[in-house]
């Protein structure tokens, strides 16, 4: 095969693994990379004004396609900017191919500007990370990130890409990356165990997470739910791993305190886990939450997380799919008349409840965050997908655009502020075809508002909603919580929670981008800035007071 510079064919080697779109922020020691990559046919670079912006919209491109993204840092200081979102992708199972330069191998010995130890940097927040040295092996090395990034449990994957080692002529082969099958059915013995362990349950649970959604596990999860009677709980979830409206969903468990979710499971004699591990708040329980004699059945593809935290009696490491079907088989032949009627008279109780809520719900309470989101779910009929991090204001959004089918919803993860907008040009930019709204908190927007400039210049025709309560109203909840637990009396919130002066013109800001906005203070504003977002070209942004 006939030699080209490495830094051409590591172009090939993507575009061979369907990495079509490169997401990034441009620096000098990439230079003739990024040179290669302007010349390069179907081949397309999207441009961030930060790091951060572009790890977000590589993330929900990843999310919205199903498959891997390609997100190019600069330096030690890129990458550093880049970490608090990659981040996110490790906690969320998003399969990142991550590459950022260096000045090359020849000026290690040099500790000179902007040297650092990439690799290391990039360690704690990957599955896996590495350094090409040799010019042979550039591609090698690629292939076997991207098979590790879609290798279930996925995630970011790094390579830091010398420029001297790219500037070398290669003469590798460009083949595409080899992803293994996982798609593993436990053993007929471990299937009949699981059944056995979960069958007599009186007050039965199951809790998942985004391996239900990955494995596109959401019909036999909602089968075996069925055949149990079990409520499911979602624990570390961001995916659509089972419909909002069915009526054995209980909602989120959450990702703060342990006693809350000890409070919801406690009760179970039988608990199904699947996809997740358990569990992921900030200030768990330290006790196992299940209550002594329960029997727990914990099923992942990772099988780290099987009991990592609490003692399960039975831990299958198989795909979800595969593992939910043969469950649900072995159940419907081997459940009795008398547990088939129990579990249809505990179905029969939640559906009841369910609908008797839909009815006490009624009309909006006629803020203006309620009427635009009444408005918009009436003129889209819920035909969208939204990117979620609207934190407090959550609930009030799932409410209106209810999260039914996989695909159409996508919920903040990992912790960290500012993946609402990034990601919904990622989401955008994978499904031109859908409308994607997403939504921010006030705070968590400015952490990467220059997404919007992104969407302008690329025309991607993102639209957005700032959720603003003028502060950071989830600090205010959690400290609460905090003064509860230790007796300390109620006070003011502390100064830093607020963020009401100088007052932020979102609106302003979004067309200083290139972006449409408006600000909405009023329920009647509320309907025309609806009409105004779906009929703008391009981005739009609509500032809603709470």
């Amino acid at each position: 095969m006939e030699a080209t510079p490495g830094r051409e064919r590591l172009i090939e080697q993507f575009k061979a693994d369907g990495l079509n779109v490169m997401f990034g922020n441009p620096g000098t020691v990439e230079q003739g990379f990024l040179d290669a990559v302007d010349a390069a046919e179907d081949f397309r670079y999207v441009l961030a004004l930060q790091e951060t912006v572009a790890a977000g919209i590589a993330d929900g491109y990843a999310r919205a396609t199903g498959g891997a993204a390609l997100l190019q840092l600069h330096s030690g200081v890129g990458l550093g900017n880049g970490i608090g979102m990659l981040y996110q992708s490790l906690r969320g199972h998003t399969p990142l191919v991550v590459v950022a330069g260096d000045a090359g191998v020849r000026y290690d010995a040099m500790d000179a500007q902007m040297a650092s130890d990439l690799v290391a940097m990039a360690r704690p927040v990957t599955k896996y990370a590495t350094r090409v040295t040799d010019p042979r092996s550039v591609l090698r090395t690629v292939r076997r990130a991207v098979k590790i990034a879609l290798t279930p449990p996925r995630g970011p994957v790094f390579v830091a890409l010398p420029m001297d080692v790219l500037d070398e002529l290669n003469s590798e082969p460009v083949l595409p990356a080899t992803v293994p099958l996982t798609d593993v059915a436990p053993s007929p013995a471990s299937v009949g165990r699981a059944a056995e362990l979960l069958a007599s349950a009186e007050r039965p649970v199951v809790l998942v997470g985004d391996g239900v959604a990955l494995s596109g596990a959401q019909r036999e999860l909602a089968a075996v739910a069925e055949l149990l009677g079990a409520d499911v709980y979602e624990v570390d979830s961001s995916e659509v791993n089972i419909a909002a409206s069915h009526p054995l969903r209980r909602g989120q468990t959450g990702h703060m305190f342990g006693p809350h979710s000890k409070e919801l499971i406690g009760d179970a004699d039988g608990v199904l886990i699947v996809g997740t591990y358990v569990f992921p708040e900030v200030f768990p329980e330290l006790e196992s939450p299940f209550r002594a004699g329960a029997k727990v059945v914990h099923i992942d593809l990772n099988a780290y997380e099987i009991a990592k935290n609490h003692p399960v009696d039975l831990g299958l490491a198989a795909d979800p799919r595969q593992a939910l079907r043969a469950l649900a088989g072995v159940l419907e032949r081997q459940l009795t008349p008398q547990r088939r009627a129990a579990a249809a008279a505990r179905l029969d109780v939640r559906t009841r409840e369910r609908v008797r809520a839909a009815g006490a719900a009624g009309e909006d309470d006629g803020t203006p965050m309620a009427v635009f989101l009444r408005t918009l779910a009436e003129r889209t009929d819920g035909d969208l997908i939204v990117f979620d991090e609207a934190l407090t204001t959550s609930p009030l959004v799932t409410r209106y655009l209810p999260a039914e089918r996989p695909g159409d919803y996508h919920l903040t993860r990992g912790g960290s502020l500012g993946v609402g907008f990034p990601g919904a040009v990622g989401a955008k930019l994978a499904r031109p075809d859908r409308l994607v709204v997403g939504f921010a908190g006030d705070g968590g927007s400015m952490y990467t508002y220059q997404a919007l400039w992104t969407a302008a210049r690329h025309g991607i025709d993102a639209k957005f909603v700032v959720c603003n309560n003028r502060k950071y109203r989830l600090l205010d909840d959690n400290i609460a919580q905090y003064w509860r637990e230790r007796d300390i009396p109620e006070h003011g919130f502390p100064g830093s929670f607020d963020l009401s002066h100088p007052e932020i013109d979102f609106a302003g800001l979004a067309r200083s981008l290139g972006a449409g906005g408006m600000r909405v203070e009023k329920p009647d504003e509320a309907v025309a800035a609806v009409g105004r977002m779906l009929s703008h070209p391009g981005p739009f942004l609509v500032d809603v007071q709470i």
